[in-house]
């Protein structure tokens, strides 16, 4: 039998297929026999990687190699602050990797404690508790209310029996179970109602099931196995860093050794160019950039905590900021999870209610007035049946809030409204509680006598009550189910007939709200008479006054479609993947403004049929998914990767895992998220919140810029000192640096400077550019130009300098000794004039200098750094500086200037060719369309 299949048989032919017998069970001895041959029921967690191999494949990584031969050099050079300091940053890069694997290895060990630890079993005629692993196919399984589904069970006998099944299919709503067969070939698993799904929870009820599938055969467990298969992406700003470590050790080792070859062969001393050497290589390689990235993407995961979410791994920060596709789930992220009454038809007249989740605060307008429910017979009955047929509460809860500095009666307490029962039924005691009809209101009028309750097969729920009036019978249900029990209809507070044209002024009324995909509840009552049997659903529920339409929906959050909206004009596409069903999935994207003139819709159905360069051709056009399977959204996801898409993933539930892991950034839900979703995720959303993705990216955007801003600062500085170094040598000219000099500069302007850098503020055009793209280089739009130019300007300011005081006695070592310290100081005023322009992708004059305060005080102390060894006797002899005179110091500040103020005027000059300076980053606009007012008429 086909695994997924067994949802078309009835339960005699299941009961046939599993070789068991409905009255006795398994026997004991069966059992046994078919646990060794299908093993237990558990979910595997594949092949362990042990803690110290994660550990020791922290050190593989190429710039971790570098990093190590930068260390031994310090070390060789007695520099032995910088030998510990590289360490450190190797160890603390390596723990922190580390940490991050071992949490992500947890995953499927959270996955495991949704299985049931036991199961009430019927073997050999009698109920027996048995630890749920040694469950096998055919055993008969009881389960109640609280139970946790042990296995995959094909359903034999159900009463009132509800499971919640959000962690497997994403629907936040209970799903009642049936034992009907489904004869349709592919059913999406949200609608498989007569089967059982391992991990899910009965909510109420009770129910008899045979096991159809254990272990990894499970849902559950091939969702384990998804997980297991499926690699996670390695970061771009990964990739990145690994190829610019290789760029970097080649260049160094190649221009290094140019200059102690150039400097031997016009007469210098090989052991101090040897020296020199070394130290340029040193200084070429910018060990301090692995702890300055670390800081950056510290820094930017504690600004992003501010703003809800939760950074579980520290490169995937980064990867935010060239998200080209977000695939957001739809409950609670970009709607609020709270199932709200929109609109009511009574009496011909379609109404409007206001107000926002489960507070009881809002109006019900008609032709946008107020209507006052006590005056409208018909609303007022059809506010006193939804809250008198109905099981749900409404709860308030007191919370403290702060009281804000500096303003009167901020604070005290606040409520929060939540409910405790079904949302369905919650949102319509919401909806009489906005007019003043309270439970505790009713409970004082009227007392309920019996439930007949809510079935699949009846689709319709009556609560019968009495009060000093006599007594009544209180009924919901679907419309179309509910009409054909209905004689009368109220219509302007009388009784009526219930003719043919009225029936269909409902079913059109009906039809236009579920097209507007509102979920449409049918409200209906019957004044029972002392002779009327009470204990009979069908006596009761004929002969019912219809009252009105209630439509109901899970409504869109506020903020998400301007966050929607925001993503657009960055380029970034939004994607809906639902466990939902289409129509509501299609018309929730088109109030947020989701999808595009030409944007369609898939099922999961419609995937399930395509093959995987037919989806590939289809991906980039679709914004809607609905009745999806784990399956299904991993290869969305999938798909839109091969596309050349840098995808963003999130989800709450066991469902999602799979895909979560396979996305670029996969994020999880903190509030409604299941502990695998999490386990599984690079970021964690704290509130729940779509718009909290979007600030996300742009903190991940802003934090890769600055990264680009110190990567552009340290390395144009090190082509400077390389230049000064290799002009000079090939010129013929005596060392302009002398070794401790190199490694001198090196520490002052690599430290503190390029670390304010990485916390600079983002550009204001920040969120108006289309994504970059996962193979960019890390030099595209420019960097490599803007660091060679500018580096070799800096080089050749320095020599310049160099010269004109050498030129004047250029055998006097005294003369040497001043064009050396003016050498010294212009490297080091030069590159620190250039780290204000690197704050801006144009230029200098483009940004405020001063905005940035940490970088102030960054260069200030690099500054102070400089002139101590210049001024202070102590040092000059260590340093080989001498104190320069004012007229020096003009030289050295003109050629210092000379190149970022001569690019910076050419950029100003240039205003067209910086416009679009960002390249490929052009702004990207789409037309979107717009939802209309819905009409119910």
């Amino acid at each position: 039998m086909s695994q997924n299949k067994w949802y078309q048989l009835n339960s005699e032919d299941v009961l046939q297929l599993q070789q068991v017998n409905m009255q006795q069970g398994l026997p004991w001895e069966e059992a046994w026999k078919r646990q060794a041959e299908v093993g237990r029921n558990e979910l595997s967690e594949g092949q362990r990687v042990s803690p110290i191999t994660l550990l020791l494949n922290q050190f593989k990584d190429f710039m971790v190699l570098v990093l190590l031969g930068a260390t031994l050099i310090s070390g060789l050079l007695g520099e032995y602050l910088d030998a510990i300091t590289i360490v450190v940053i190797i160890v603390m890069n390596g723990i922190l990797g580390f940490t991050q694997e071992f949490r992500a290895e947890r995953s499927l060990r959270a996955l495991k404690e949704l299985s049931a630890p036991n199961a009430n079993v019927w073997r050999e005629g009698a109920i027996h508790q048995i630890p749920a692993r040694d469950l096998v196919p055919g055993d008969i399984v009881f389960l109640e209310s609280g139970d946790r589904v042990p296995a995959d069970v094909r359903f034999l006998e159900t009463n009132g029996v509800y499971i919640e099944e959000s962690a497997l299919t994403g629907e936040s709503i209970a799903v009642s179970k049936s034992i009907a067969p489904i004869p349709h070939d592919e059913v999406p698993l949200g609608d498989q109602r007569n089967l059982g799904f391992m991990g899910t929870m009965v909510s109420r009820g009770t129910a008899k099931a045979v096991v159809v599938r254990i272990g990894m055969g499970t849902e559950m467990g091939k969702i384990a196995d998804l997980i297991q298969n499926t690699e996670s992406m390695e970061t771009p700003l990964q990739h990145r860093l690994e190829q610019l470590g290789k760029i970097l050790i080649i260049v160094a080792i190649a221009l290094t050794i140019l200059v102690v070859v150039a400097g031997i062969m016009h007469g210098q001393p090989p052991y101090a160019m040897f020296l020199a050497g070394v130290s340029l290589a040193v200084a070429a390689i910018p060990e301090g950039l692995p702890a300055i990235v670390t800081i950056a993407l510290a820094l930017g995961v504690q600004r992003m905590i501010k703003r809800k979410a939760i950074v579980r791994k520290l490169p995937s920060v980064e990867t935010l900021g060239c998200a080209s596709v977000i695939c957001s789930d739809k409950t609670g992220t970009l709607t609020q999870n709270k199932m709200t009454v929109t609109h009511l038809w009574v009496g011909g007249d379609v109404l409007e209610v206001t107000g926002d989740g489960y507070a009881p605060v809002g109006h019900i307008l008609q032709s946008g007035q107020h209507t006052d429910a006590h005056k409208h017979p018909t609303l007022s009955k059809l506010l006193h049946v939804s809250a008198l047929c109905n099981n749900a509460t409404l709860v308030e809860e007191k919370q403290e809030t702060k009281r804000k500095k500096g303003k009167e009666g901020a604070g005290g307490p606040s409520s929060i409204w939540n409910i405790k029962g079904d949302p369905t039924e919650g949102a319509l005691v919401v909806l009489s509680a906005k007019s003043g009809i309270t439970q505790v209101s009713l409970s004082e009028k009227y007392k309920r006598i019996a439930e007949f309750p809510f079935d699949s097969d009846r689709k319709r729920m009556s609560v019968l009550v009495s009060s000093e009036n006599g007594r009544m019978a209180c009924t919901k249900g679907a419309p179309d189910v509910l009409l054909q029990h209905c004689s009368y209809i109220l219509w302007d507070g009388k009784v009526i007939p219930f003719t043919s044209t009225l029936k269909q002024k409902v079913i059109s009324a009906n039809e236009g709200m579920a097209k507007s995909a509102l979920r449409v509840l049918g409200i209906a009552y019957k004044e029972l008479k002392a002779s009327d049997r009470y204990d009979d659903h069908e006596d009761v529920e004929n002969g019912l006054v219809f009252v009105g339409l209630t439509g109901m929906i899970d409504p869109p959050r506020k903020e998400v479609r301007e966050a929607i909206s925001k993503c657009r004009k960055a380029g970034i596409k939004t994607v809906m993947i639902t466990g939902d069903h289409q129509t509501t999935a299609e018309a929730i994207a088109k109030q947020l403004g989701m999808i595009p003139a030409n944007g369609v819709s898939m099922s999961g159905q419609q995937i399930g049929q395509l093959s995987d360069d037919e989806l590939d051709a289809k991906v980039n056009d679709t914004y809607v998914y609905a009745r999806v399977s784990p399956e299904h959204k991993l290869r969305i996801v999938k798909s839109l990767q091969r596309n050349g898409h840098v995808v963003a993933m999130t989800g709450d539930g066991v469902n999602d895992a799979p895909a979560i892991k396979a996305a670029d950034i996969g994020i999880a839900m903190g509030i409604t998220g299941t502990d695998v979703s999490k386990e599984a995720s690079s970021l964690i959303l704290s509130d729940d919140n779509f718009s909290t993705i979007v600030a996300a990216i742009e903190e991940g955007r802003s934090i890769y810029e600055n990264i680009r801003k110190f990567i552009r600062y340290l390395l144009a500085s090190n082509v400077g000192e390389i230049m000064t170094m290799f002009i000079a040598m090939m010129a013929g000219l005596p060392l302009p640096l002398v070794p401790i000099q190199i490694l001198w500069v090196n520490l002052v302007t690599d430290g503190l400077p390029a670390m304010a850098l990485g916390v600079d503020q983002a550009e204001k055009d920040l969120m108006q550019h289309k994504p970059r793209s996962a193979k960019e280089s890390i030099f595209a739009r420019r960097l490599g130009w803007k660091i060679i130019s500018r580096g070799i300007l800096i080089g050749v300011c320095t020599l310049g300098a160099f010269w004109l005081i050498l030129r004047v006695n250029p055998t006097d070592a005294e003369t040497l000794l001043k064009a050396q310290s003016v050498a010294f100081a212009t490297l080091v005023m030069a590159q620190l004039i250039h780290v204000f322009d690197c704050r801006s992708s144009r230029s200098i004059f483009h940004r405020n200098p001063l905005q940035n305060k940490y970088l102030v005080l960054a260069v200030l102390s690099s500054l102070i750094l400089m002139l101590g060894v210049m001024y202070i006797e102590a040092l000059q002899p260590i340093f080989k500086t001498v104190p320069l005179g004012w007229k020096d110091w003009i030289l050295v500040l003109i050629a210092a200037g000379i190149p970022t103020f001569f690019m910076g005027l050419g950029s100003v000059l240039s205003p067209k060719r910086n416009k679009g300076s960002r390249g490929s980053r052009g702004s990207s606009a789409s037309v979107y369309t717009k939802s209309s007012k819905p009409s119910f008429r």
